[in-house]
């Protein structure tokens, strides 16, 4: 299998581990499992997973703490998503796709914590900030989305990209759609546009998934991002750019938590900010921090690992156990001496 001169077959050869091959080939029920709040490179690594086991004479489940946002009901395979694992599934593996830490898997851990506790497990990611270290596991920072490496997987393990009639290639390729931002990202490297070449070839609909994920939004998404960016802020020398978002703007606008996917990119686009915070207010108390950073600049990690959290170098996110107001002089006190040390 090639894509434009690319050898697949030889790269997957080459990046796969043979244990995590294993480890699949031996499984005969798997649970995989996404991250809470969903996006397109969870979603789709796990149900290409799905479809990777069950080629292999296997049964599987795909697993999400939160119910898929309407933005993915397009793909292939949502429908397969529970919040819970089935009571006689009788799993005997456990794969986790893009999770930077197993707490990010939220409330299905809780609610279930002997068989999280217990259930042999793989990982297969590409934040830079997870630190799995199981025999098995599949941690490459430089891949730009999960999905790129579970294409790679489905290669090595002789399952066509055309299975499950292109509802793996449009997995798989919705996943690095939306972690490349349609390859405007650095991330998009040689390997991320050879395996996307592979899954184009075998008829994963690019132009179409880039179109929803990037190109569509309902009224009401547009009117929530108008509300966010009309309170735009920034630091007295503007290298630092924030906006909010409170529980009362979803009411207002008649919007969804989902739809707030897309607004840290918008603040990214700033020309003179080297860091782009947008802050999300919790029922519980604490706020959600999503963090970009300019190339050459400052480290998104870092930023973000103050509060326990991780990513990206350009891309990260972290919790703050505060309130809203709080967490943003919190995260100012962080991110604008970091932006005031860069050069250029």
């Amino acid at each position: 299998m090639t894509a434009d001169g690319v050898d697949l077959a030889a790269l997957a050869a080459s990046s796969v581990p043979p244990v995590l091959v294993e480890r699949l080939r031996g499984a005969r029920s798997v649970l995989a499992v996404s991250h809470e709040n969903p996006d397109a490179d969870t979603i789709g690594a796990v149900i290409a997973l799905c479809v990777l086991v069950e080629a292999l004479g296997g049964r599987a489940t795909a697993l999400c703490s939160d119910p898929v946002p309407p933005l993915y009901a397009f793909l292939p395979g949502v429908e397969r998503f529970g919040q819970d694992p089935a009571p006689d599934g009788a799993y005997d593996l456990m794969v986790l796709a893009d999770c930077a830490t197993v707490e990010r898997v939220g409330d299905v851990a809780a609610r279930h914590p002997g068989l999280f506790a217990t259930l042999p497990r793989v990982v297969i990611d590409h934040h830079a900030s997870n630190v799995a270290v199981g025999d098995a596991d599949w941690v490459d920072p430089h891949a730009a989305a999960t999905c790129e490496l579970v294409t790679l997987l489905a290669v090595r393990l002789a399952v066509p990209l055309k299975a499950a009639d292109g509802g793996l290639a449009a997995a798989l390729m919705a996943g690095i759609v939306m972690d490349t931002a349609t390859f405007a990202h650095p991330n998009a490297t040689p390997r991320t546009l050879a395996v996307s070449a592979g899954l184009v070839a075998a008829g994963a609909p690019l132009s179409d998934i880039s179109r929803r994920l990037y190109r569509t939004k309902p009224d009401s998404q547009l009117r929530l991002f108008g509300r966010i960016l009309d309170r735009l802020e920034t630091s007295p020398d503007h290298r630092v750019i924030w906006s909010t978002l409170r529980e009362a703007d979803l009411t207002a606008t008649g919007a969804i938590p989902a739809h707030s996917e897309g607004l840290i990119d918008l603040l990214a686009q700033s020309e003179a900010a080297e860091v782009a915070m947008v802050l999300k207010e919790s029922a519980d108390g604490s706020t959600r921090l999503s963090v970009r950073t300019k190339a050459g600049g400052v480290d998104a990690t870092v930023l973000t690992g103050v509060w326990g959290g991780g990513g990206h170098t350009r891309a990260a996110g972290a919790t703050i156990p505060l309130p809203l107001e709080a967490a943003v002089a919190a995260a100012r006190a962080v991110a604008e001496p970091l932006a005031a040390e860069v050069r250029r």
